[in-house]
C-alpha cells in the first residue's frame, strides 16, 4: 500500500514556491479571462488553449511565488514545445 505525504506538508511545500493559493488563483484567472475574451481565442483548438492556460496558470505561481524556482519556466517551455511541434508537423505531434 503506498504511503501519500501528509497533505499539510504538501501544501506548506507548494505555499513556500508558489506564494499563497488565492493569490495565484487571481493572478491566473485574471490572465485566462483575457485570453478568453481576445479576437483570436475561438480560432484555437482545445490543445491550444489548453497550453496557454497552463503558460497562464505557471506565470500566475512565478508572479505570486518564487520567480527564480526553474521548474515553473521548464514547464512554461514544454506547453509551448507541445504546440510548436505539431504546427511544425502535425502528423509526428505528440499531442494533437
Amino acid at each position: 500500500m503506498t504511503k501519500w505525504p501528509d497533505i499539510d506538508e504538501t501544501l506548506q511545500e507548494r505555499q513556500k514556491l508558489y506564494g499563497d493559493f488565492s493569490g495565484h488563483a487571481e493572478i491566473s484567472q485574471g490572465l485566462k479571462a483575457r485570453m478568453r475574451a481576445s479576437r483570436g481565442w475561438h480560432n484555437l483548438r482545445a490543445e491550444q488553449k489548453e497550453a496557454l492556460e497552463m503558460i497562464a496558470h505557471k506565470i500566475g505561481r512565478i508572479l505570486n511565488g518564487d520567480p527564480n524556482y526553474a521548474d515553473s519556466w521548464h514547464d512554461i517551455a514544454g506547453y509551448a514545445k507541445l504546440i510548436e511541434d505539431w504546427i511544425r508537423d502535425p502528423k509526428a505531434g505528440n499531442c494533437l
